[in-house]
């Protein structure tokens, strides 16, 4: 019987030397404290805004181009109407290729985003992963994630700490 007091004491004890130390950030709350990330959304904001009007553009003058064809289509040769209707839809094909070209899954402002973005984002990674071996944690989750927190105690939010090492706040 003392033996196996024993033996359960000692998995008892065991089974807390072995706990996991875990913590959890929020990444948006992060990145929205820090001020050059505001500076590059805004560059990538005013850059999309530009594309976003020089394609307008395009369009609209796609639109004065057809409206015209459709006015003087009626004085207009079989080879015009076809020269014509040629022409506008080369442009509305160049309209598209430029669309796609802005802001395709691979396009302008994708890699513009990724260029000004991704070291930001690098810098928080490693702090978080910095903290987390200074303060030995085992797993860190973050809030702003899909992952889905039901509840989460706010002292384990080591999102300001984070803050705090990337000299912030």
């Amino acid at each position: 019987m003392k033996k196996l007091i024993l033996i359960s004491l000692i998995c008892l004890t065991s089974i807390g030397v072995n706990a996991q130390k875990f913590a959890y950030v929020d990444s948006d709350y992060i990145l929205e404290r820090m001020p050059e990330y505001g500076s590059a959304q805004d560059q990538l904001d005013k850059l999309s805004l530009n594309w976003q009007e020089e394609i307008e553009e395009l369009y609209q003058q796609i639109d004065l181009l057809y409206k015209k064809y459709q006015a003087d289509k009626v004085l207009l040769t079989q080879e015009m109407k076809n020269k014509r209707e040629s022409e506008i839809i080369n442009k509305e094909k160049d309209a598209k290729e430029l669309q796609r070209k802005r802001f395709g899954p691979e396009g302008d402002l994708y890699t513009k985003r990724k260029e000004l973005i991704q070291p930001i984002q690098d810098k928080v990674y490693n702090a978080i992963q910095d903290f987390s071996n200074e303060k030995r944690y085992d797993i860190i989750f973050d809030k702003s994630s899909n992952l889905i927190m039901l509840f989460s105690n706010p002292s384990l939010d080591k999102s300001d700490d984070i803050l705090k090492m990337l000299g912030y706040k």
